[in-house]
């Protein structure tokens, strides 16, 4: 890791490259972007127009600008808005989706443009990757989470009553401008949630990473000019590491699923708890990653110290490291749990996949798991 004067000395805008052969894209990170949309969209559009789908929040606050710029650039956009909230990640709002995309007459060289966090980046890229067989997208995430993550990759897609994105694609952006100063708007909450992810790529495999934020992590979430560009670090490390995997295993048949560290138990957690904003994504993902170390504990796989690191960073910066007791059926079970994670994506003959550690850093995939350790672990955690 860079230390913090060459952290504080990089430019002001950084580019993170993803290598897919002729579906390769850039992802630009930085200050001003979207006052810059459309000079950075026109090299990848095939005509003047382009569809953005946004969400209720993100439209009051950069709708505006962002059409603005566009226009300037001799770009038409046509656009719709969808609830703020996972719970506009469903088939009802992505047929509200499609409707419009198909009312303002898409065609295949229209280009879709996904304007907010991950629910619409999810959303709007899965309508893209159906709309007409197949459009092309770029995403402009407007939360941290969706700067370090979903933006990043081509997982599109929606959630049903069975579980988180169970019905989806995967579909490549052509671009991602990730505008580090629209993340002033968002919550501490928001922004912790972000964070989440951000650790993780530390805790998968790279310890260094790790350490720079138990360093800087803090610093980084403070708010001002200096947080700003500890922030922007935070964002371009994690792009790069994702970059890197999705280039190796783009379809998650490998190194990719390490990505998923602490989104099983995470997902499950969700699932029980309603999406309805009781427990946000990236909260849930702490949690998760928290379940991860504890079972790699209990199997003799990882130290107790690293748990211990783990847990006390979390609490330093304000993210949960215990999952709630009661969810909208009343006191949250083991069984719970194991009935949501069953309907997991990553299930492989029957046979959940966890990604556990060896130690911070050092992540791995296995199927072998006792039933008994991943019961104890949930009850442990929940009678916490």
């Amino acid at each position: 890791m860079n230390t913090e004067a060459e952290t504080l000395a990089r430019p002001n805008a950084a580019r993170v490259s993803v290598a897919l052969g002729a579906r390769a894209y850039d992802i630009h990170v930085g200050r001003g972007l979207l006052a810059r949309a459309g000079e950075l969209c026109a090299p990848v559009l095939k005509q003047r127009r382009v569809f953005i789908v946004t969400d209720s929040t993100v439209a009051k606050l950069y709708l505006g600008p962002f059409i603005a710029s566009l226009s300037a650039a001799g770009i038409r956009a046509d656009h719709v808005t969808v609830p703020a909230g996972e719970a506009s990640k469903d088939f009802a709002h992505l047929e509200q989706v499609l409707d419009a995309m198909l009312k303002a007459k898409c065609e295949r060289g229209t280009m879709i443009v996904a304007l907010g966090g991950g629910v619409v980046g999810d959303l709007a890229g899965f309508a893209a990757a159906v709309l007409l067989r197949g459009v092309n997208f770029i995403q402009v995430p407007t939360t941290l989470l969706s700067q370090v993550d979903s933006s990043v990759g081509g997982k599109t897609g929606i959630n049903t009553k069975a579980g988180k994105n169970l019905v989806g694609a995967f579909h490549q952006p052509r671009l991602v401008l990730a505008d580090t100063d629209v993340l002033a708007s968002l919550s501490r909450r928001e922004l912790l949630a972000g964070y989440a992810e951000v650790a993780k790529y530390g805790l998968l495999g790279d310890a260094a990473f790790w350490k720079w934020l138990e360093d800087n992590g803090s610093a980084a979430l403070a708010g001002g000019d200096k947080a700003h560009m500890l922030l922007r670090q935070c964002i371009v490390t994690s792009c790069e590491a994702k970059a890197r995997i999705v280039a190796t295993d783009e379809k998650e048949s490998g190194e990719r699923a390490l990505l998923n560290l602490g989104h099983t138990f995470g997902h499950a957690l969700e699932a029980e708890m309603g999406y309805g904003g009781a427990l946000l994504h990236g909260e849930a993902v702490a949690i998760g990653m928290i379940l991860a170390f504890e079972m790699s504990l209990r199997l003799g796989l990882s130290p107790a110290a690293d748990i211990t690191r783990i847990r006390s960073h979390f609490t330093s910066v304000g993210l949960p490291v215990s999952p709630p007791k009661r969810g909208p059926r009343g006191p949250i079970t083991p069984a719970m749990l194991v009935a949501h994670m069953t309907q997991d994506k990553k299930m492989k003959d029957g046979a959940l996949t966890f990604v556990l550690a060896r130690g911070i850093g050092k992540a791995f995939l296995t199927t072998d798991v006792p039933a008994s350790a991943l019961e104890a672990t949930l009850q442990a955690a929940l009678d916490g």
